[in-house]
């Protein structure tokens, strides 16, 4: 199985775990489906990033994606999470320089960011709705055209109510009900993540940053993507 995936595929109850971490939901899952699992993620890789993913990096299209027996985008969480600079003002701090400006602009950015997020109260997301669905379309349609009868499953956004956030959800319930649509449009199953981590967040048994999962919660994922990789027909 191929897994295209944010943080929450390597980030534990504590801290960032190496992939191999055996409590991480992409080897839980291995273990419950009896398969070998490839994961490609990075620290907030949005929709945008997984076509990125797909379409530019030869490893995953020419290596990963031809001996997948299922692909999982599990990405979309990040997406909607509020937003205090577009995206490509943000990412364009870290092409700063010299380096003590670079620094400089990153830190007033992650202390003013809770303050502005609650300032325009989650109006703005890291990525548009519509460019969401869209680049979430781009996958299912180029995995579609290249691997015919690959079962495909995606995610819905997973709750947060996070600190570095304000902790502002606004964006979620929006966010859900739009994953949930357009996994019904294009007829591709979805992991409730928002119906499986809810009560974990609900009684305070989360990571601390309020966005990160419990091993509990990692193996309640594992248990729900096992499910929708057979419904889709794994």
């Amino acid at each position: 199985m191929l897994i295209l995936a944010d943080s929450l595929a390597f980030h534990g109850p504590t801290r960032a775990e190496l992939l191999t971490h055996p409590l991480l939901y992409p080897n839980v899952l291995a273990g419950l489906l009896g398969r070998d699992v490839d994961c490609v993620a990075r620290l907030g890789w949005t929709t945008r990033d997984a076509w990125w993913a797909l379409t530019k990096d030869p490893y995953v299209y020419s290596v990963l994606l031809p001996r997948a027996g299922a692909v999982v985008l599990a990405v979309g969480g990040s997406d909607h999470l509020p937003a205090s600079l577009p995206p490509y003002l943000r990412e364009g701090i870290a092409y700063a320089r010299p380096a003590w400006l670079r620094r400089g602009l990153r830190t007033v950015y992650h202390r003013a960011h809770p303050y502005v997020v609650r300032a325009h109260g989650g109006r703005l997301r890291a990525l548009p709705q519509q460019v969401t669905d869209n680049y979430l379309t781009r996958c299912v349609q180029a995995l579609r055209a290249v691997r015919p009868g690959l079962p495909i499953v995606a995610m819905v956004p997973p709750p947060y109510d996070a600190p570095y956030h304000g902790h502002v959800t606004r964006p979620h319930a929006p966010a859900v009900a739009a994953a949930r649509s357009w996994g019904e449009r294009l007829g591709v199953p979805m992991v409730d993540a928002d119906v499986v981590i809810e009560p974990f967040l609900r009684r305070g048994e989360l990571n601390k940053d309020g966005m990160h999962w419990s091993w509990a919660a990692h193996e309640a994922i594992a248990q729900e993507m096992a499910a929708t990789l057979r419904t889709a027909g794994l």
